[in-house]
């Protein structure tokens, strides 16, 4: 549906969100910038005052989505921080583990509400943009999840990273099946898979604990 109006200086953002909203509909393929004009209610031209290209677009549209998906994982991690600190100490690896559980069920809901998550942010066709602030926002989500990984593997990189790899593909797993109405057809709850996709990650960390 297109927007009618938008506030005056802000058509990037605007261009953005009806971007976000479009890939959220019809996938990342779809995305095209004469569809984003219309949701915003402006002229064929007017979008590419903002960007040369339906690629610069994607990349503005990445490096939202990222900011997006930091600030969900960092709200998560704070909930998790909260709670062990009123339920009193707790082995660093014990809730490490319920941090990185906490983030598959971000990443669930995130993909379910956006329709991209890691697939837009690290797409391989953005990755000869060579665009600093991309790069920045993907490390951005990274270095949230990094350390947890670290600290549940006993500070050993390459065994962090391959549980973040696990972990990723688990959470993603889930919430492209939910995408795709293949989990739908069993519930339409999306927190039914983002739980799911925790139990799965807890697995996944108790086996990755030293």
């Amino acid at each position: 549906m297109a927007r009618s109006t938008y506030h005056h200086g802000d058509l990037r953002a605007a261009l953005v969100g009806a971007a976000l909203d479009a890939i959220a509909e019809n996938g990342i393929a779809a995305l095209s910038v004469a569809d984003i004009a219309r949701r915003t209610g402006v002229s064929p031209a007017a979008p590419y005052r903002h960007f040369p290209s339906r690629q610069a677009l994607l990349v503005a549209t990445a490096i939202e989505a990222a900011r997006q998906l930091a600030a969900d994982l960092r709200a998560a991690l704070g909930h998790v921080d909260d709670v062990t600190s009123s339920e009193g100490p707790t082995e660093a690896p014990a809730g490490s583990c319920e941090a990185l559980a906490a983030t598959a069920a971000v990443y669930v809901r995130f993909l379910a509400r956006r329709g991209a998550a890691f697939d837009l942010i690290f797409a391989e066709e953005l990755a000869g943009s060579h665009d600093p602030d991309l790069s920045t926002a993907g490390r951005d989500v990274m270095d949230l999840l990094l350390p947890i990984a670290l600290d549940i593997t006993g500070q050993d990189p390459p065994a962090a990273i391959d549980l973040l790899e696990r972990h990723i593909a688990a959470a993603h797993g889930y919430g492209a099946l939910y995408l795709s109405g293949f989990l739908r057809r069993r519930s339409p709850d999306v927190e039914v898979y983002a739980s799911k996709a925790a139990a799965v990650t807890r697995t996944l960390a108790a086996a990755a604990s030293p």
